[in-house]
């Protein structure tokens, strides 16, 4: 029988590889992580070194994962992510006690599962209650106190309040949607939007009215179900992010179709001073969610 050896890989090199590639610079990743440029490239190297096979290759100016660094990288945050969980259990295993959480709907589907269950794996003893909103009512929540913490899509602030990552927002319909046969013939460009205010709605119309698209809304919803209801029964397109976005939709990329900037996250926090477990998760929503903190 043929032996061979296993090798452990460096977890603080996975987190150097992860981090450059999310953030788009090693360099970055390198301020991030309180690490010399040096170091980090000295850490890529030591991981090619142990898988035996080039990681990254150059795209112009730029690095991109090969084949084997998209599989490495799967892998990475799977580690990475059960290497914290770890370490804030045993960290934590003490703190108890209830956080209130407000979640912007097109966050839900998306964090509930992963960073509010990481959480509770690792602190069992905390009671979390999670309400699904509108930013307004969201921000209304954080202001009267109902909530200690409050993810929303960056607009209106409050007095505590943290930006995070940005967001792409996509033009999101049927992948048989054709915006130039809606608009032959005089036609408008059909819109499924939330009720105002919203953002997205705000976004979508001044877009459309600055590249002189003619539009009008033919569905109108309150819920993020609805819209996304609405266009898998090829009823019109919405401008929205990816989150949650179910099968059968796509990402339009039609030339007609207007460009539209990022759209930012921001933490919200209540004006009183954080109970422990409700610092806890808002640690970890900083550390998962913030793009640059320098």
């Amino acid at each position: 029988m043929h032996s061979y050896r296993r090798l452990s890989f460096d977890l603080e090199a996975l987190r150097s590889f992860v981090t450059g590639i999310e953030l788009g610079s090693f360099s970055q990743a390198a301020e991030r992580l309180h690490r010399s440029t040096s170091a980090v490239s000295a850490q890529l190297k030591k991981l090619e070194q142990q898988t035996g096979m080039p990681l990254l290759e150059k795209c112009g100016r730029h690095l991109q994962l090969t084949a084997n660094g998209e599989l490495l990288m799967a892998y990475a945050r799977r580690l990475l992510a059960l290497n914290d969980e770890a370490f804030s259990a045993l960290s934590g295993h003490t703190l108890a006690g209830s956080v209130s959480l407000g979640l912007q709907e097109d966050f839900g589907e998306v964090l509930l599962p992963e960073l509010l269950g990481q959480f509770s794996r690792a602190h069992p003893q905390v009671q979390i209650s999670a309400r699904i909103g509108r930013n307004a009512e969201l921000l209304q929540a954080i202001r009267q106190g109902e909530l200690d913490l409050a993810l929303c899509w960056q607009g209106e602030e409050s007095r505590y309040m943290q930006p995070l990552a940005t967001v792409p927002l996509s033009w999101i319909g049927r992948e048989e949607a054709h915006p130039a046969k809606w608009l032959e013939q005089g036609g408008a460009l059909p819109l499924l939007l939330f009720d105002a205010p919203c953002l997205m709605r705000s976004r979508a119309i001044d877009a459309l009215d600055h590249a002189g698209i003619p539009w009008r809304v033919v569905f109108v919803s309150r819920s993020l179900s609805g819209i996304w209801a609405a266009a898998q029964a090829g009823l019109g397109i919405t401008l929205r992010s990816d989150f949650g976005m179910p099968a059968g939709l796509h990402p339009l990329r039609d030339p007609l179709l207007p460009k539209v900037t990022d759209l930012g996250m921001a933490l919200h926090q209540s004006a009183e001073p954080l109970a422990p477990a409700a610092e806890r998760l808002r640690e970890i929503l900083l550390r998962q969610l913030t793009v640059d903190k320098n």
